[in-house]
């Protein structure tokens, strides 16, 4: 019995970046071996096992069948015969089927290393037609390396894949799963185009203008260091750089079962910079207050600023709408939240109709006073 590090540990001790999660497969040992020396099984698909001591995931070396369509079709054979090589022949790319042995000896049957050299992407075989989730990790692993480039046969893989439907059997969950990992890597704009040079945004965002703005804009984002709210609120601005209105952004979300946090975000942010037209002007104090309103600014007001950063990454700062700037929002909400409502309810005790009016009289009172100080 043998075990190896295979994987992402390999690939990225040897590009000098920090190891995140070690995987092992193991060679030449049964379940019942594994469950002797202490190990605890995990997952359902095919045998996994927790060290007893580091709770790293070791697997048994396998072999795979596809058996029908999307990344759920596969039958898994593991047996103490098994090698590490038909094991590592199966992953996606050559640059992740490499292993690392006890003695420290990089096991590279299929060329990862040159390619990690050549700053290559490139599939290990044709088993990687056989799972559409590979197309979205090729795109994340362009937008986490974003100077490795996609090999020519691999591009023409990925193409194949997109006109023979493999990734229309994605399921939503997965799509968003891997998108978002994506957003919150360097490059995102890389991930939006491997994904379009290969055919398949059309099929997963179909609506999404993938042009230079666009990739810039979610570049900005992530030059910014913003959390995936703000970054998938600027990726949606993207359909409406594309003419597409506020419902495609909420067809989007619920297609690809975004959580709440982010679809809240991403509609207001696109309604909101539908409304801030540049020529409208500086907004008054009436304006501002109906702003945070309709914004729930007053009850969420870190979601708020949330979307002043996404609106922010849309365009050059100078040309921001004023309805739409910092400097001015920020203030004034802290004054229109400043009010005390209780205070003011207590005034109206007599008549608790007049509560709503007189609340709203005094935050645009407030707001006022503020942006008589900014002028």
């Amino acid at each position: 019995m043998r075990s190896y590090v295979v994987g992402g540990a390999v690939r990225d001790q040897l590009l000098g970046l920090p190891v995140q999660d070690r995987d092992h497969v193991v060679v030449g040992a049964t379940p019942e071996q594994m469950l002797a020396a202490g190990f605890r099984p995990v997952g359902k698909d095919f045998p996994v096992f927790l060290h007893p001591a580091t709770h790293e995931e070791y697997a048994l070396a396998r072999t795979e069948r596809k058996t029908a369509k999307g990344y759920h079709g596969f039958a898994f054979h593991t047996a103490p015969d098994v090698t590490l090589e038909q094991d590592l022949v199966r992953r996606d790319l050559t640059i992740n089927a490499m292993a690392l042995g006890e003695d420290g000896a990089i096991v590279d049957p299929y060329g990862g290393q040159r390619d990690l050299d050549e700053r290559i992407f490139r599939h290990v075989s044709e088993a990687f037609a056989e799972d559409p989730v590979r197309i979205l990790r090729v795109a994340r692993f362009a937008a986490r390396l974003p100077d490795f480039r996609v090999a020519d046969a691999t591009n023409a893989l990925m193409r194949r894949m997109v006109d023979e439907g493999e990734v229309d059997a994605l399921v939503a969950e997965r799509v968003w799963q891997e998108l978002a990992r994506g957003l919150m890597e360097a490059r995102p704009s890389r991930m939006l185009a491997v994904l379009d040079d290969c055919g398949a945004l059309a099929r997963i965002l179909p609506e999404l203008d993938s042009s230079a703005r666009t990739m810039d804009m979610i570049d900005e984002a992530a030059r910014r260091a913003h959390p995936l709210e703000v970054r998938f609120a600027v990726l949606m601005c993207g359909l409406q750089a594309g003419g597409a209105g506020l419902q495609a952004v909420q067809d989007v979300c619920t297609r690809l079962k975004t959580p709440n946090e982010c679809r809240d975000l991403a509609v207001m942010t696109v309604r909101e910079l539908g409304l801030a037209a540049p020529q409208a002007g500086v907004p008054d104090a009436p304006a501002l207050v109906a702003l945070f309103q309709r914004c729930d600014a007053f009850r969420k007001p870190e979601r708020f600023v949330q979307m002043l950063q996404a609106a922010a990454c849309t365009v050059r700062d100078a040309d921001l709408p004023p309805a739409l700037q910092e400097a001015r929002l920020l203030p004034t909400l802290a004054a229109a939240r400043g009010v005390n409502a209780g205070e003011i309810a207590q005034r109206c005790a007599g008549n608790k109709a007049q509560i709503p009016a007189a609340v709203h009289a005094g935050r645009v009172e407030a707001v006022a006073a503020v942006l008589d100080a900014m002028s």
